[in-house]
């Protein structure tokens, strides 16, 4: 709602300008000029990273100065574009947000420059493709990419007598009650699985892949009454929640330190196994955290083997937003950083997120890709039954209203999963035409 009020004076969608003038756009012209650059990243580690990206930028085109501006939100930039003084290239943590950016015309099309350029998009998955355009309009392109799994504790499961992580996720709940250890109060003391949608990454759309759940309809209605997956989910999320006891579940959430801490349960011993990002990996190298961990693909449906290996993926957006003041130079920036491999596992390796192009994940420079734990999310990223949520009109709003239902119905308060979907079916629709 605030990205459809921040866009409303935005006309519609167009073209940079410069994909008219042929390949390499504005080739040509090699006058000195500065673009500005917003991004969210903000530790010093990962601004010095994007700024040694953006020195090899510098040296391809010396004539482009970059000024690059850490820690921006999309807030900021929709009340730039608003009042005239947006930068010209901005890169997003929030992929919800392409919908609107792209139907209103706040951020350009960047088809024109794509085809003159010979940009060749199938070196990007499908999935990333998705969340990347939205309305047959490409107005951002994918600059990184998180990808989930399951992480889960060696030294636990040799405890327990568990040989391998599981495939399934009737095995997944199993091994979860034989990890559990209760304290003698009866509160748990290490949770086998934490099924408490909310907690860390444990979230809707990071389960439902797991059965192959399609959010929107092809049409861009909501599919989540339709399509079984999501019932399917939900029922089993409930089960388990059901065995551990919501209270119990809900007092232990409480008392997880912060996720992005060293304390992190799972880094403490705490948390045997967990849905997480591949970030993940170099946290606990850099907390030196003592874990003895393992990595792998999210268990799936039990009737549904041939899921095995995928997951779910989302990531960083970059796009040009209207009232770029270059650009011609804001398009050679945006397609540096999305598509030379160079630049893509430069900044992939500095800060451990999964580069976003095939040539970026097979390249030799890729030093992740050296690492067990690290490369299991590179296969998931490949894998073609690998998804994500699409972007949508209403920015994502069908997540945050699926996510109120998910809540009231792991404490108990929907008594008819079936009709409970059909509601939130209701309002995703709702939404979705409000903010179309």
């Amino acid at each position: 709602m605030a990205l459809a009020a921040a866009t409303a004076l935005v006309a519609s969608a167009c073209s940079t300008g410069g994909g008219t003038s042929g390949p390499d756009t504005g080739a040509g012209d090699t006058s000195p000029v500065t673009i500005t650059f917003w991004h969210g990243f903000s530790s010093p580690h990962e601004i010095a990273s994007v700024g040694a990206v953006l020195a090899l930028f510098h040296k391809k085109y010396p004539y482009i100065t970059v000024k690059a501006v850490p820690a921006e939100t999309d807030d900021k930039v929709n009340q730039a574009i608003r009042g005239g003084t947006a930068p010209d290239v901005d890169a997003s943590f929030n992929a919800a947000n392409v919908g609107g950016w792209c139907s209103s015309g706040a951020f350009l099309d960047l088809t024109a420059d794509i085809q003159a350029d010979h940009v060749d998009l199938g070196q990007i998955p499908k999935a990333v493709q998705s969340y990347t355009a939205f309305g047959g309009k490409r107005c951002t392109m994918p600059w990184l990419a998180d990808t989930f799994g399951l992480y889960y504790n060696k030294k636990l499961f040799a405890a327990a007598g568990i040989t391998a992580p599981p495939k399934t996720m009737s095995e997944l709940a199993a091994d979860a009650r034989k990890l559990t250890v209760l304290n003698p109060d009866g509160s748990i003391k290490v949770a086998g699985f934490m099924p408490y949608l909310g907690a860390y990454e444990m979230l809707t759309e990071h389960l439902v892949t797991s059965w192959g759940g399609s959010w929107l309809k092809a049409d861009g209605s909501s599919n989540v009454g339709t399509d079984p997956a999501f019932a399917a989910a939900m029922t089993w999320q409930k089960s388990l929640v059901d065995w551990f006891g919501a209270a119990k579940l809900a007092k232990f959430k409480a008392g997880m330190p912060d996720e992005f801490s060293a304390q992190n349960s799972f880094e403490t011993g705490n948390l045997a196994m967990m849905v997480d990002g591949e970030w993940r990996t170099a946290f606990i190298k850099n907390d030196k955290s003592t874990v003895d961990y393992g990595t792998a693909p999210m268990p799936v449906a039990d009737t549904m083997p041939q899921l095995y290996g995928s997951g779910y993926v989302g990531g960083n957006v970059i796009g040009i937003p209207r009232g770029s003041k270059h650009p011609d130079a804001a398009w050679k920036l945006v397609k540096f950083l999305t598509t030379d491999t160079e630049a893509v596992t430069t900044l992939a390796d500095a800060i451990g997120n999964v580069p976003t192009t095939l040539p970026a994940l097979d390249s030799p420079s890729l030093t992740l890709a050296q690492d067990p734990k690290f490369a299991t999310f590179l296969d998931v990223f490949k894998n073609p039954h690998t998804s994500t949520t699409p972007a949508s009109a209403d920015g994502g709003a069908y997540l945050t209203n699926y996510g109120l239902f998910a809540n009231k119905w792991q404490s108990g308060q929907i008594p008819d999963l079936q009709a409970g979907l059909k509601a939130v079916d209701r309002q995703n629709d709702a939404a979705l035409k409000l903010g179309q």
